[in-house]
């Protein structure tokens, strides 16, 4: 019996120590946003990719409350800031299909995140 108690004070210590690390984890969205069917050359297709990317920010961030305006800009700066993380790769895409090479494995989608 005097074994057992420091093997369970040992996993209650332990799993108080994982469990902020997987709440944590739980908060951060992303959504993957594929471009394998648009032409990234054209204009029509990438104001199709920006039209997606917005659409993702809102998924990732919170819908916005009419009566809270406080939370209302605290969602609107999350889609900003969720749109904006998703220009350099947006960029590079573009980039990637005015310049085409041969890669292996080459991703055709982004990720879009909570900032």
């Amino acid at each position: 019996m005097l074994k057992t108690l420091p093997a369970v004070a040992a996993l209650v210590v332990a799993s108080a120590l994982v469990v902020p690390t997987v709440s944590s984890a739980q908060d951060t969205n992303s959504v993957r946003v594929s471009y394998s069917d648009l032409n990234l050359v054209t204009s029509f297709g990438q104001n199709k990719l920006q039209r997606r990317i917005s659409y993702a920010a809102e998924q990732v961030c919170d819908k916005a409350d009419p009566f809270d305006l406080n939370y209302t800009r605290a969602v609107t700066d999350c889609r900003v800031g969720a749109i904006a993380s998703a220009q350099p790769a947006f960029a590079a895409a573009i980039n990637a299909a005015r310049h085409p090479s041969v890669t292996v494995l080459d991703a055709t989608a982004l990720i879009v995140t909570r900032p």
